[in-house]
């Protein structure tokens, strides 16, 4: 399949989803109204589900989507391995650690900025350790490791923290927020997260070049003249910034930041380079429909968005690790 239908196709599928997104609720909103409401007019309860609740809901789960879905392409071509995902690195997890602090002591009643702006600074402090350990360090062995240190060593305080939650408030508020979601987004949620993630995206694709060499291994990268620090670096300040972006603005969302790239590369002669656009659209619809799902899911109360993206995807990261163990023996 070439770039350019992959491209236009996985394009076409996430406006569908957004759409789909829109129309479909507990009370639906027939194609004319909706396009009404999209443009000023219509009824106001129309406008007001559009663009307080179902637009930036679906807009949210793509761009979170987006991040991890490029994130994920970019650590697999820097690890060369298909399992890579934003966690490897510790940031979602550090990210989490930030949200669940400010939720244990109280904070998060200060304004509904709090929690995400302690996500993003757990994100940014994870992102900080790993880009000293990926400039000083040669072996990407050990940078993986520093990563399942601080990813383990995060989870370790958070279970730490809920353990010993104040209340049961406070820790129904942070089971609930390590579940992730995109429910009750706005446009102001998506504006603060934004640059960050755009920031992260920018870097990701600027570092496409040099996962193109390092698929010769890294002694034929750096004889062709790829500086691999620096390479390392990139790729990690980019899945820092995107991989945070996305924990604060729909808490911890798993597994699409594997499958997404695996099921991409194929359709891209298994480049790494090219896989990260396709990663990022085909992740963002994903989640999107998945959302939706949870959304219109006959449950007493709402599904949570990790939870149903580990549903979707645990089965097929399952399938992956199987069939990588059957391939290379």
């Amino acid at each position: 399949m070439s770039e350019r239908r992959l491209f236009l196709g996985l394009t076409a599928a996430g406006v569908l989803a957004v759409a789909a997104a829109c129309l479909i609720g507990p009370v639906p909103i027939p194609g004319e109204r909706l396009l009404a409401a999209l443009f000023g007019g219509g009824e106001v309860g129309d406008r007001i589900v559009l663009w307080e609740i179902r637009l930036p809901r679906a807009l949210a789960a793509t761009l979170v989507g987006a991040a991890l879905g490029a994130s994920g392409a970019a650590l697999q071509g820097l690890l060369r391995n298909p399992l890579a995902e934003p966690g490897v690195l510790g940031v979602s997890a550090s990210a989490a650690l930030g949200a669940t602090f400010v939720m244990y002591f109280g904070f998060a009643g200060a304004g509904p900025w709090v929690v995400p702006a302690a996500a993003f600074l757990g994100a940014l402090a994870a992102t900080a350790v790993i880009a000293l350990a990926a400039v000083r360090t040669a072996s990407m062995v050990t940078l993986i490791l520093v990563g399942v240190g601080l990813s383990s060593f995060a989870g370790a305080l958070i279970a730490l923290l809920t353990n010993l939650a104040p209340t049961p408030f406070s820790l129904s508020e942070m089971v609930q927020w390590m579940l992730g979601s995109v429910a009750n987004r706005s446009f102001d949620d998506l504006f603060a997260a934004a640059p960050f993630l755009a920031a992260g995206l920018a870097v990701l694709f600027g570092s496409r070049r040099g996962l193109a060499v390092l698929t010769l291994g890294e002694e034929a990268a750096a004889g062709a003249g790829l500086d691999l620090r620096r390479q390392r670096l990139l790729v990690v300040l980019g899945a820092g910034l995107a991989t945070g972006a996305a924990v604060a603005l729909a808490g911890v969302i798993g597994f699409v930041g594997i499958v997404a790239p695996h099921l991409m590369r194929p359709l891209v002669a298994h480049d790494p380079a090219r896989s990260l656009l396709p990663s990022a659209l085909f992740a963002g619809f994903v989640l999107t429909v998945a959302d939706t799902a949870a959304r219109i899911a006959p449950t007493t109360t709402e599904l949570k968005l990790g939870v149903v993206a580990a549903l979707l995807g645990a089965p097929v990261f399952v399938w992956i690790a199987v069939r990588r163990r059957v391939t290379h023996g």
